[in-house]
């Protein structure tokens, strides 16, 4: 590996770390935010759900356009940006339909954005701090299928889905942990 590399590698690394970071904090307050409004139904209740897949629609595009790694396929990240976007605009009219309709749209959104967020750090695991993404990634497929079953159900009760983006914090918290500590053995 030559110098040149070896930076951009330690560069890379320091900002996914940051970018984690940011992640693990918005994951916190978003999921304090969901739990207080859970209960509730119409503008307030859809504010709150639209803007995690929006966060993450932002979050997975800087790191596409921050990657060094011009010549691989970037394909899985992409669909991700996408499928949130897609997301959060079907939130927005679900959450005013029933909450049982956001929970159904959030399964979709879990299984749909897990399946490229753990191909994405399979790709990423040179990186360092990678298998958490991994297990978060194939975590989010089996939340995602509950909250669908639930939907399915006829289930009414949001707040289940705070505990998942918690636990997606998380695992970003320990992400970026692992990167710092990968930065220094460069």
């Amino acid at each position: 590996m030559t110098v040149s590399e070896t930076a951009s590698l330690s560069t890379y690394g320091s900002a996914l770390r940051r970018l984690y970071l940011i992640r693990f904090a918005f994951a916190v307050v978003w999921a304090a935010l969901l739990f207080l409004a859970s209960t509730m139904t119409g503008p307030l209740l859809a504010v709150v759900l639209v803007a995690y897949p929006l966060f993450d629609a932002g979050a997975v595009l800087w790191q596409l356009r921050a990657d060094p790694d011009s010549g691989r396929s970037k394909a899985a990240g992409w669909i991700n940006v996408v499928v949130s976007v897609v997301v959060a605009i079907a939130l927005g009219a679900a959450s005013t339909v029933a909450v049982a309709a956001a929970l159904g749209v959030w399964g979709a959104w879990a299984i749909g954005s897990g399946i490229p967020q753990l191909v994405t750090a399979v790709r990423s695991r040179r990186y360092g701090g990678q298998v958490p993404q991994m297990l978060s990634g194939g975590i989010s497929v089996l939340a995602g299928a509950s909250f669908l079953a639930q939907a399915v159900q006829g289930g009414g009760n949001i707040a289940g889905v705070s505990g998942y983006a918690v636990l997606g914090g998380i695992f970003f918290l320990i992400s970026a942990i692992r990167l710092g500590r990968t930065a220094k053995e460069i």
